[in-house]
């Protein structure tokens, strides 16, 4: 590592090159939030050089404090300090429209042919696996994350909240953050943060955004920039969800998915996974766009394609636009409308978060003090991670007709696909593929 001090600094990144990057990463980005970041550390701080590690975990500190999809963000906070607000645009849409446009074909091809027996099979089989997918997802977290019995104890406690007691999510992270305040005053031993996520301050030779390179002029503090942006982000949102309540009605279900999908951005503290109880709970709950069966299909989707996996709200969206002929006989209009709908008020905000407030955070560089309520966060997240497995466990496993049994075929698939994600580290799509297969063999089984 020491030689590539000597290398020389990459020459200036133009928007083109920046565009066909951050293409590709929206075409190849499974894996999750983790595996996300991942690849953009891999790529834009190993081997292309254009922010360094320091610069790059400053960006990631901040946007994993924010709601909304904290890869997505980081994306568009790297494309805004290379290319101003050119270049958070066009990374975050490149980064989320291809698994718009994928989970939008396969949520047509869901409602209409989601009923025959050969998808129906396949859907057997994925359903398990995603139970076990969640279940991994809040294993390898806690062992990254609960460092100490304080942490320990929260994670429990948050599952016990979320599980037991129904409290709200935004309640359980607030809490989480004051324990994490408190514990980082006065037990800082116990809420020191796992290490950084990639391994410390590696070098990898001069960055083009170096440590010590000065803030550009467009990054820098203004509080009129700020308030601003913020302004005119807010009235993109109000005149869209205007436009929708005076076609249709303030009471129908566009609209009132601006409102809810609105709602659901500001709350995804920790990903999507815990998020998810709060998108059942409104979505097949309260509102009946869709059902809980139905949003264990969408999850499967979702897991299959690329980009962020709350991208499953235009799943949401498409199969409440669909069921509710929102726009009278075309249903497959009504369907990409309601996708839409919920995708631009679920990622509105994480641009507007983004260039309203980045400039404040490339401000505060070296004395941004968030480790202590972060770790608490994180442990809270695993606690609540693991209580959504129990609830799609509890619709996968559990069959009410014709009579009450359990499904003891879908729990040794669920086992399987755990021990292959956990012991022999097998990828998500290679697992849901042969999950997928093996439940379409039995479909055409007598």
């Amino acid at each position: 590592m020491h030689d590539n001090a000597n290398l020389p600094p990459p020459d200036p990144v133009s928007l083109r090159s920046a565009f066909w990057y951050w293409l590709k990463l929206g075409c190849v980005s499974f894996g999750g939030p983790a595996g996300q970041i991942a690849m953009m550390h891999a790529e834009l701080v190993e081997k292309r050089r254009w922010i360094s590690e320091q610069r790059f975990l400053h960006a990631l500190n901040y946007c994993m404090l924010l709601p909304g999809p904290e890869a997505t963000q980081l994306a568009i906070y790297i494309g805004w300090l290379l290319h101003r607000t050119r270049g958070a645009l066009v990374a975050g849409l490149l980064f989320l429209l291809p698994s718009l446009l994928v989970l939008i074909v396969l949520s047509w091809l869901y409602m209409a042919y989601g009923h025959v027996a050969a998808i129906a099979g396949i859907l057997y089989g994925i359903k398990p696996a995603v139970v076990a997918i969640v279940l991994a997802a809040a294993w390898r977290l806690g062992r990254r994350t609960l460092r100490s019995p304080a942490l320990m104890a929260i994670a429990a406690a948050a599952f016990a909240a979320i599980a037991v007691l129904r409290l709200p999510f935004p309640l359980i992270v607030l809490a989480a953050a004051l324990l994490g305040m408190a514990g980082g005053r006065w037990l800082p031993a116990h809420f020191q943060a796992g290490g950084t996520q990639h391994g410390g301050a590696a070098r990898y030779g001069p960055a083009l955004i170096d440590d010590d390179t000065p803030t550009p002029e467009h990054a820098q503090f203004k509080w009129p920039r700020l308030l601003g942006t913020a302004a005119v982000g807010l009235a993109l949102a109000f005149l869209a969800w205007l436009g929708l309540a005076l076609a249709g009605g303030a009471d129908q279900p566009l609209a009132q998915m601006g409102v809810f999908f609105s709602k659901a951005a500001l709350l995804t503290f920790g990903g999507a996974y815990a998020v998810l109880p709060y998108l059942v709970q409104g979505a097949a709950e309260h509102y009946h766009w869709i059902t809980s069966a139905q949003m264990m299909d969408g999850l499967a989707l979702g897991e299959t394609t690329p980009g962020p996996l709350i991208m499953i709200v235009a799943f949401i969206g498409f199969v409440g636009g669909w069921s509710h002929a929102v726009l009278g006989g075309n249903l497959w209009l009504a369907g990409v409308c309601g996708a839409l709908v919920a995708s631009w008020f679920t990622f509105l905000p994480s641009f507007i978060f983004i260039l309203a407030g980045a400039p404040l955070v490339e401000a505060s560089r070296g004395n941004l003090r968030l480790s202590a309520p972060l770790s608490a966060i994180s442990a809270a997240v695993v606690g609540v991670i693991a209580s959504l497995a129990l609830f799609f466990g509890r619709h996968v496993f559990w069959q009410a007709n014709p009579l009450p049994h359990w499904d003891w075929l879908a729990i040794a698939i669920a086992l399987a696909a755990g021990v292959a994600l956990l012991k022999f580290q097998m990828g998500t799509i290679k697992l849901l593929l042969a999950c997928a297969i093996f439940g379409l063999v039995l479909s055409y089984l007598p």
